[in-house]
């Protein structure tokens, strides 16, 4: 037989399986159960292949760190040993070291039948989640493989930490992926490093691997040949039946977004409207989960006549669909919901890249004299990207000429990339957890609703996706030089109406420090800040009901840094809702009898939010 064509190798019968399970005293329903899963083991494993082999060509651009980032690390290790040759033997030495006598203390110790290494230095630190089971500090076995994993992070830290780099970007980029390498190595990564899933497949007779494996095919299928790890039961909720179900109906609809008015719950209404753009990442109903989380509901309970944009899922079609649309169609958006409202100021709100976006609206409308707008609300929003933060990795030439690459050949940056991308900033978390948890214990998925609405993701057109990370986020132009569109330069200080912004503690994607450092450049004079406890989404899905995460607000010295700011703020208990509302409220007029809907084109949530991106 030709061996360049190898053949395929003979999968096991099922019934000479059971045959000779019951031989070796196997009872038959073990054998039975051994059989049909080994059945199924073929039939998911050619599901598998046949998943894998859809998989687009890749991209090394968006896969890895390119030349440049190789060649710094590459030169500043040649350099530490050059200049200091005496480091690197040193640390060395002490791998090895360390390494021989973990190897020795666990020959001594199974030699006896116990296993007694001493203390280390690592078991004082704060508890790792990933080394809760019991094993990990009574088997022998396990005690080794965890006092070797923790060798081997000391080492990787120390030779990164002993690297002279050139800047602060290669700093922050060595210890970046230096990080993501001591995540990805750790031993509950691996089937046989890992005794939860030991356990779990014992105590199972095997049937969490297979389920295990099921979940793998199924996350590849529908990922088209990625592996992309499902964070939530896809089952478990139904957009506009119990998650996005707030009452109400679309006014409006162009190709880029569809106008959501909701009804109101109260007899009387503030007279000026308000209208939420949310970002176009992702779906709009991060706003209105499930109803004891849905800000839109509570805003609508509080007497807001409440419109929502609802983003369209772009495709190809829409690759040269730029920043101008979309603030076309924040113009647009704006002069529907007067019309239907009869009134000639709004109060806008904008969430993440949508604030973004909105401040570039406002200077628009400042410079065309325009005072449509009575204030401004930011959620989580980016103005200033001076400090690029944790997406420094992503933000280089490197990786963004990568994302170049994915839009010309798809006309998108597609979501599953911006997902994966947000994934592995908290890799443990949303990767290596999950990816236990499903593939090698077996377990589904949770029904939750915030993480069914994190894999609802969409994508992104590519000239819009080029502009903001060329001209936004590596030349920082509205805070600096200006951010060009339809003839205006637009810049920070050109938004002077009254401004609200919230930003949260523990934010890696939009940190509070830098959103407060774009509020204080801008040119309004009043200017409210609050900082919420928690991150980018449970900071602002924060409902009074649930008195979880409190908020600092009061602080008004915006020229002397944010940490003046943060020490003249007052810390307050519970959610920040209501003292958001308070604020609205004193910049909504009157009270006004509550707007009927009038007819529309279809019930909320309308057609594009169930668009899912291929």
């Amino acid at each position: 037989m030709d061996s360049s064509h190898p053949e395929t190798p003979k999968q096991p019968d099922p019934a000479q399986v059971m045959k000779e399970a019951l031989k070796i005293g196997a009872s038959a329903p073990t054998a039975r159960r051994l059989a049909e899963n080994i059945e199924r083991i073929e039939a998911l494993s050619q599901r598998l292949m046949t998943a894998f082999s859809s998989r687009g060509m890749p991209n090394p651009g968006v896969e890895g760190p390119g030349p440049d980032f190789i060649m710094t690390a590459t030169n500043a290790w040649m350099k530490t040993m050059t200049d200091r040759p005496s480091r690197v033997i040193e640390q060395q030495v002490n791998f090895w070291g360390e390494t021989l006598k973990n190897y020795a203390n666990a020959q001594v110790a199974l030699a006896k039948g116990k296993f007694d290494l001493p203390d280390v230095a690592q078991d004082d630190e704060p508890k790792d989640k990933r080394f809760s089971n019991a094993l990990w500090r009574t088997h022998p076995y396990f005690k080794f493989v965890k006092r070797q994993y923790q060798i081997n992070v000391e080492t990787l830290r120390d030779a990164a930490d002993s690297l002279e780099l050139s800047d602060d970007v290669a700093r922050r980029r060595i210890d970046w992926m230096t990080n993501q390498i001591i995540d990805m190595i750790s031993p509950t990564n691996f089937l046989a490093t890992n005794p939860d899933a030991l356990e779990r497949a014992v105590a199972t007779e095997g049937e969490s691997l297979v389920k295990g494996l099921e979940n793998l095919v199924r996350d590849v299928e529908q990922s088209g040949g990625e592996m992309v790890v499902s964070l939530a039961d896809r089952n478990a909720f139904t957009v506009g039946e119990n998650i996005g179900n707030s009452e109400g109906i679309v006014v409006h609809r162009t190709p880029m977004f569809e106008l959501i008015q909701y009804k109101p719950t109260t007899d009387q209404v503030y007279e000026l409207p308000l209208l939420i753009f949310p970002p176009w990442i992702n779906k709009f109903y991060i706003l209105d989960l499930k109803p004891q989380n849905s800000l839109i509901r509570w805003m609508v309970d509080q007497g807001y006549t409440v419109f929502v944009v609802s983003w369209k899922n772009p495709d190809a079609s829409y690759s040269e669909v730029g920043m101008e649309e979309y603030v076309a169609s924040y113009l647009e958006a704006m002069d529907v919901v007067l019309e239907k409202t009869d009134q000639k100021k709004l109060n806008a709100v904008g969430y993440c890249i949508a604030g973004t976006t909105l401040s570039l609206t406002l200077a628009l409308l400042k410079q065309r004299g325009d005072t449509r707008v009575n204030s401004a609300t930011l959620f989580t929003t980016l103005t200033d990207f001076s400090d690029q933060g944790e997406f420094v990795t992503f933000l280089q030439d490197d990786f963004v000429n990568g994302i170049a690459e994915e839009v010309s050949r798809y006309g998108l940056m597609r979501a599953q990339l911006m997902s994966r991308t947000m994934s592995f900033l908290r890799a443990n978390d949303l990767v290596w957890g999950p990816a236990i948890r499903s593939y090698m214990m077996g377990e589904t998925p949770p029904a939750f609703d915030l993480l069914f609405w994190n894999g609802d993701s969409t994508n992104l057109p590519g000239r819009m996706a080029m502009q903001y990370l060329r001209q936004l986020c590596q030349q920082n132009a509205f805070a600096t030089d200006g951010f060009e569109i339809f003839g205006h330069k637009l810049r920070l200080s050109d938004v002077t109406l009254p401004m609200c912004a919230i930003a949260c503690e523990t934010d890696h994607i939009a940190p509070w420090k830098d959103c407060w450092r774009g509020v204080a450049a801008m040119g309004s004079q009043d200017k409210t800040f609050i900082l919420s406890e928690s991150g980018h989404i449970a900071g602002i899905v924060n409902p009074p009901s649930k008195k979880k995460y409190g908020h600092y607000v009061g602080g008004l010295d915006y020229a002397n840094g944010f940490q003046k700011w943060r020490d003249d703020s007052t810390f307050s208990e519970g959610s920040w809702w209501p003292h958001w509302s308070e604020w609205l409220a004193n910049r909504s007029g009157r009270k006004v009898s509550a707007r009927d809907l009038s007819e529309g084109l279809e019930q909320a949530p309308g057609t594009y939010v169930h668009e899912r991106a291929a």
